[in-house]
């Protein structure tokens, strides 16, 4: 089965796009990767999106129009992955607009029906509120993959993701993937790149690669008053999740008295330990003592970033490593794990686990924008008669 893959997270860098090979086994999955985009986002997208995300409050007009601007762009990142390779679906998460998961509230956009008419091919979209519809919080859902790429019998294992917001996947060793648990600690990209965008005059977008941070020091005492201000979320026991209503602009916003007196250097380092803080504590709080910690997400490009986490983990025993070294793109494997979530869909198998979202049952995830489903169905049909046969 080839099928495109499409992410677009909190971090609002543009689109990921994975193109993979997908095969069923007595237990999970063969994945391949194929070919891998990121695309930036255009401008005009770019700049309504950021009008539209909280503290803003966007009209159901401008929730309309943003919904199939985006739209088109993820049918021009799908086609440009896809290339001349023939695909038989893509499963699409869209970006969230808003998120309040403890109500059980969330909205992805991104008009799927223009991706099926670009791609020729059904489109697995709207994720998260099957999830939510049962009490659940409608994240995280990436866990379902974690358990299937990373679960092993001998080493427990915490698989990270630094994107905007940190989450993590709790895999004790032999565990099965419905055990695992999951949750969001906190910010892992977005509160730098806000402080970076606001410093540097919309000039910077992010602190590529942890470069400011590395030049600045930890303000202990700034560090302190962030976490005990936030300590609401922050000693939240899970499961627990959230976004840019909590950790966007509102934050800086909110504790500008704190951060306005920090250079850009310095600004930079606090809000990255105050990351590494959050990840540390919820790892040595709820995972197994000397876990190995796999991280993935575009925040293990900024070195300082990794480096106060390797610090923060080594003192309770724990490792880190990234997700290359399960043979997963440490850039990719959101958009790879939607596409699987995708398959689960199409097969009408539950992929949200109740012990990550809070939900009181696994649900089957998405809804579909059909093109030519019956041949669909039936291939994927096929495919899991041979993988039993087999």
């Amino acid at each position: 089965m080839r099928a495109v893959g499409l992410m677009s997270g909190t971090s609002l860098d543009g689109i990921d796009a994975a193109l993979v090979e997908i095969a069923p086994k007595p237990h999970g999955y063969a994945i391949e990767l194929v070919r891998f985009v990121t695309e930036p986002f255009a401008g005009e997208v770019r700049d309504r999106l950021w009008s539209a995300l909280p503290p803003n409050r966007a009209g159901a007009a401008d929730v309309a129009e943003i919904d199939g601007l985006l739209g088109a762009e993820l049918a021009r990142v799908a086609a440009r992955v896809a290339g001349a390779t023939a695909i038989d679906y893509v499963a699409s998460h869209g970006l969230t607009l808003f998120h309040r998961g403890e109500d059980s509230v969330t909205l992805q956009v991104g008009d799927p029906y223009r991706i099926r008419d670009a791609m020729s091919a059904s489109v697995v979209f709207d994720f998260r509120r099957a999830d939510c519809a049962l009490g659940g919080h409608g994240a995280p859902l990436v866990p379902y993959f974690d358990g299937l790429a990373f679960g092993t019998p001998d080493v427990d294992v915490v698989a990270l993701n630094l994107g905007g917001i940190a989450n993590v996947t709790v895999l004790p060793r032999g565990c099965a993937a419905a055990d695992a648990r999951a949750w969001d600690c906190g910010p892992a990209n977005m509160l730098v790149d806000g402080f970076v965008k606001i410093r540097t005059n919309g000039a910077e977008a992010f602190d590529r690669d942890g470069a400011h941070a590395a030049r600045g020091a930890v303000d202990g005492s700034v560090l302190e008053q962030l976490v005990t201000r936030d300590r609401a979320y922050l000693r939240l026991a899970p499961p627990k999740s959230t976004g840019r209503e909590r950790y966007g602009t509102v934050f800086l916003d909110a504790h500008a008295d704190l951060l306005a007196p920090l250079s850009l250097e310095a600004g930079c380092a606090t809000l990255c330990a105050f990351a590494a803080d959050a990840i540390a504590r919820d790892v040595a709080d709820f995972a197994p003592a000397g876990s190995r910690v796999v991280a993935s997400g575009g925040g293990t490009h900024n070195a300082t970033l990794m480096a106060m986490l390797r610090e923060r983990l080594v003192r309770t025993g724990s490792t880190l490593v990234t997700s290359d070294r399960y043979g997963v793109d440490p850039d990719a494997k959101e958009a790879i794990a939607f596409a699987v979530l995708g398959y689960e869909t199409l097969r009408g198998r539950p992929a949200s686990l109740p012990g990550a979202t809070g939900a009181s049952r696994a649900a089957v995830l998405g809804a579909i924008a059909p093109f030519a489903l019956e041949r669909l169905l039936a291939k994927i049909r096929a495919e899991g008669t041979a993988n039993e046969a087999g």
